[in-house]
């Protein structure tokens, strides 16, 4: 599927609801696993790509011995900048940079990280290439993909809501791009097409999405990533229209108190 330019821009207010709303619902369960992976990889230098507003960079940071290096990177400044606002237990070295033209010397890194960034790559096995590139033989590529989207039940029930909001124009963006990476063997084919060999470690895991009520995942959704820029777009696209749609489908379908939902996702990890 092909990305639009708003696929991409996390502005405005976008950071920092991505941050204290996304974050806790569907990137932090998954942030505690991946730690404990690098951590058990004992890497010296760590680079992280599309590191968002840090998540997995404070989990990595908490678990790996104080010498070890990381360095957190991704496209977009203002998610940084929302990541060195949080901070972190020990400093890290914060840097924009573009996963597709890595700023890096070859073989300059022991791990490559990416915790659900993968997706937005608009040319994975260039991607996968140049990450590793920067890796050391011997050297580690590990990342997250979300499954498909019927796996991951708050975001298929916002998807469909808005469907239903717009039906003649549907926002598709959480299909598009989030969830639209979730073929296991076009994963390994891509690998296979940046450089790496064919064998690959792919891992389904399903973890569970966690809030206090539906209105919170509705935000995160609505307000706390693109997803918004595609309302917005819309004729009569009203956010908080919008956001009070999605709650209600959610509450429908979860309960008028503490909501839980399946998430899934693909963690892959091949050797360079």
């Amino acid at each position: 599927m092909a990305q639009t330019g708003s696929d991409t821009r996390f502005v405005g207010s976008i950071p920092e609801l991505y941050d204290s709303l996304f974050v806790p619902l569907i990137f932090e369960p998954y942030a505690r696993g991946m730690a404990q992976r690098v951590a058990g990889l004992a890497p010296q230098r760590v680079l992280e790509t599309a590191a968002g507003t840090g998540v997995l960079t404070r989990a990595m940071l908490q678990v790996l011995p104080t010498e070890v290096v990381v360095i957190a990177t991704d496209l977009n400044p203002p998610m940084l900048a929302r990541a060195a606002q949080v901070g972190t237990c020990r400093p890290v070295q914060w840097q924009a940079a573009d996963a597709m033209q890595l700023p890096f010397d070859d073989q300059s890194f022991d791990l490559v990280v990416c915790q659900f960034g993968v997706m937005f790559f608009p040319d994975k096995p260039h991607a996968f290439a140049e990450a590793r590139r920067v890796l050391r033989p011997g050297g580690t590529l590990l990342f997250t993909a979300w499954d498909r989207i019927e796996d991951n039940e708050f975001t298929d029930t916002v998807t469909q809501a808005l469907a239903r909001m717009f039906p003649d124009d549907p926002p598709r963006f959480m299909a598009r791009v989030p969830h639209g990476y979730f073929d296991r063997d076009q994963i390994a084919r891509d690998l296979v097409a940046g450089g790496f060999d064919a064998v690959s470690q792919i891992e389904t895991i399903s973890l569970r999405s966690r809030a206090e009520s539906a209105y919170v995942p509705a935000v995160a959704f609505c307000q706390g990533s693109p997803l918004r820029s595609e309302i917005e777009a819309r004729t009569g696209g009203n956010v908080v229209d919008a956001t009070a749609v999605c709650a209600e489908a959610i509450s429908q379908q979860f309960g008028s108190g503490p909501v839980d939902g399946k998430i899934q996702a693909h963690v892959v990890s091949v050797t360079r």
